[in-house]
């Protein structure tokens, strides 16, 4: 059997494996008991908060208008442009993917300087240059995500204050696009050019939260949407908001306190022995060759990788939390 032939049972194999574990799996029975212990809580709390939260994500869930559909669910050329603009960068998709052919064509060509496996060289640069374009992008979506919605409650409190004092709403979203700054100044500054170009404030607010996908953001916009529909008082309403965001920023940062032990242990457990691999092969590769010519050791090596790969989605699963 030769190794191109090892390579594609191996990856049948692990096709066959990933398709029936997802028809067998079904839904997590502890995120389904987390959801009915959540909407009981909802149902009989007396809080505010608790009050105001169960509204919003009941809004989130029934209320969004059916004019706008999931942002990039038409291509897969729109997703990427949105994730590239998601980033706050000035990519385009023509950057993005001379990067990857890049990235794929370097590693290529060092592998195969290095190993002298022509299948193996293409393979390893083809993945490194598809994923770690992709990481970066998921790196600064990541970061200008977090950095909104550390300004996003003050950005509220500012509103409010301008509601308070008598001005319209459509006034105090171009005071917020003035006087914050960062990725909130800038959100709230394209929000009132399209308003100022006729579009309605809730469809330009509508179209920023299908574009940002940031749930925090999608729940002011519904907050908006239910008072103009229902009326009541909207300076209340959002400091309310504000308040439960702070909250739920303070328990994000708590979770990444009491989990920061457990994140680090499983990244050095996870990525250690590809490290000491690719020392021990830069250092002394005559030492280790036979993992690249050597069936039996293609075969063992592959394997190796395949159950590295399942420890580190199970360890990655274990000190995620949901909030």
């Amino acid at each position: 059997m030769s190794i191109f032939q090892l390579l594609l049972f191996a990856g049948g194999l692990m096709a066959v494996l990933v398709l029936g574990y997802t028809a067998m799996s079904g839904p997590s029975v502890a995120k389904e008991g987390n959801r009915r212990l959540q909407a009981v809580r909802y149902r009989h709390s007396e809080s505010t908060d608790t009050k105001v939260e169960s509204q919003l994500k009941k809004a989130i869930a029934a209320r969004k208008p059916k004019t706008f559909k999931l942002a990039g669910s038409s291509s897969r050329t729109e997703a990427l442009a949105i994730r590239l603009d998601r980033t706050g960068k000035p990519w385009t998709l023509t950057q993005y993917l001379y990067a990857s052919l890049g990235l794929a064509l370097a590693f290529t060509v060092l592998i195969y300087l290095r190993t002298g496996a022509p299948l193996m060289s293409l393979g390893v640069g083809l993945f490194l240059g598809a994923g770690i374009p992709h990481m970066v992008v998921n790196f600064f979506i990541k970061r200008r995500t977090n950095q909104f919605n550390g300004k996003f409650p003050d950005a509220i409190e500012l509103l409010v204050r301008g509601l308070r004092s008598g001005l319209p709403v459509t006034e105090t979203l171009g005071v917020v696009a003035q006087e914050v700054p960062g990725p909130v100044g800038e959100e709230f500054k394209s929000i009132t050019d399209r308003i100022r170009v006729g579009r309605t404030m809730e469809d330009a607010l509508q179209e920023t939260a299908d574009r940002l996908g940031i749930p925090e953001f999608n729940f002011f916009c519904i907050t908006l949407a239910i008072q103009r529909e229902t009326g009541g008082n909207l300076a209340e309403t959002l400091s309310n908001l504000a308040d439960v965001l702070r909250k739920r920023g303070q328990m994000k940062l708590k979770i990444r306190a009491m989990s920061s032990e457990s994140k680090a242990s499983a990244y050095i457990v996870g990525a250690l022995p590809f490290i000491v691999f690719v020392m021990i092969w830069w250092i002394n590769p005559t030492y280790i060759s036979g993992f690249f010519s050597e069936d039996r050791l293609i075969v063992a090596g592959l394997g190796g990788m395949v159950w590295m790969g399942i420890g580190v989605f199970i360890m990655a699963k274990m000190v995620s939390f949901e909030i």
